[in-house]
């Protein structure tokens, strides 16, 4: 018998070995260096021409030792904005829309589905299945929360150097041109003013301008410190402040 001529497999050509690809990648950036961040003892007291007059020491609940605890202030700004909500959302139930007394249609007989209302919240026109309501979200928080913080805040502020005193708040005629001039000598652009009495003739120069607040610190909380750029203060009402909050 013939032998059959076994084929000859192809020999496997050696492959040269590539050399590995180089990715070229982006130099890295440096890191900017963290700004080493001074803790001020004293606060500066201006006069109402913009000129130091004196330095008032920083009281140590508003040093820059520990961070500000941001946790107290949510929920007190939480609270304070809940307190402002109107709640007046309201809609009508089936008990409340007009009509509806009489049954639609029998119950047996018509091949419709069976009703008993029209007041139903199926039915257009029909009652809202629940719907809101007239509610109150105002709640409160402990006292010590509250005083925590707006001395957070207060040091927030510190920190910045967006906390100003000044030795006094005077105005005698209540012009607002006098208003806006203090704000371009201490170049403010959304301050609270806190006086340590309310002061009538500095509240009406104040009010025509927007983002300008006029308050008395007894009656100030940590969301009319929030929602401002800028505070500035009396000296006395500085003291009486911390006073009333660390009592």
């Amino acid at each position: 018998m013939l032998e059959r001529k076994k084929k000859k497999s192809p020999r496997s050509k050696a492959i040269p070995a590539r050399s590995p690809r180089r990715v070229s990648r982006a130099p890295k950036r440096a890191k900017p260096k963290k700004e080493a961040r001074t803790e001020e003892t004293a606060l500066s007291v201006f006069d109402m021409g913009g000129k130091a007059v004196g330095k008032l020491e920083l009281d140590a609940a508003l040093s820059g030792k520990e961070p500000v605890h941001r946790s107290v202030v949510y929920q007190a700004l939480l609270m304070y904005r809940a307190g402002e909500r109107e709640g007046t959302a309201s809609t009508k139930d089936r008990g409340h829309v007009s009509g509806g007394g009489r049954k639609p249609w029998r119950q047996k007989g018509t091949g419709q589905a069976r009703h008993g209302s029209r007041r139903s919240p199926i039915w257009r026109g029909g009652g809202v299945t629940f719907g809101p309501s007239p509610r109150d979200y105002a709640y409160s928080l402990p006292l010590q929360m509250k005083r925590r913080a707006v001395l957070e805040v207060l040091k927030d502020k510190a920190a910045k150097k967006k906390l100003i005193l000044v030795d006094r708040l005077e105005i005698k005629p209540p012009k607002t041109k006098e208003v806006a001039r203090v704000l371009d000598i201490f170049k403010l652009r959304k301050p609270l003013f806190l006086t340590d009495e309310k002061n009538p003739p500095w509240i009406l120069a104040a009010r025509n301008l927007r983002g300008v607040a006029v308050k008395s610190a007894k009656d100030v909380n940590a969301l009319d410190i929030a929602s401002h750029r800028e505070c500035l203060m009396t000296k006395d009402a500085y003291t009486g402040l911390l006073k009333r909050l660390q009592s």
